[in-house]
């Protein structure tokens, strides 16, 4: 059985743990009647297929989950919390995970 994070009224996770890559593996490879190498060579290559996409077409979607887009934020300043000085923060480029609509969904029960 796969471990999930709960949570409680008022908004507090349970103590359970996170699922580990093995566990998912392991669910994937018992509900396709593969070896929990192969699942786990599955999650490799989807994993790699993704970190490309995203990086060659700036997007990659995996249906029902999300989207994982590439993003440039703009230079800006910002100022540094200890001191209060001005800092100029460069422009950069940001991997952002945008959350699919049915996993909002069938999360939060909308």
């Amino acid at each position: 059985m796969i471990e999930t994070k709960s949570f409680h009224k008022g908004g507090e996770m349970a103590t359970s743990k996170a699922i580990t890559k093995s566990q998912i593996a392991a669910h994937i490879a018992e509900k396709n009647g593969l070896s929990k190498k192969t699942a786990s060579q599955v999650l490799d290559d989807l994993a790699a297929l993704a970190y490309k996409s995203a990086k060659r077409n700036g997007e990659f979607t995996l249906p029902g989950l999300g989207k994982l887009v590439l993003s440039r934020r703009k230079a800006r300043k910002g100022r540094n919390p200890a001191t209060g000085a001005l800092i100029k923060i460069p422009a950069k480029r940001v991997v952002k995970f945008r959350v699919a609509k049915a996993c909002k969904d069938s999360i939060l029960g909308s």
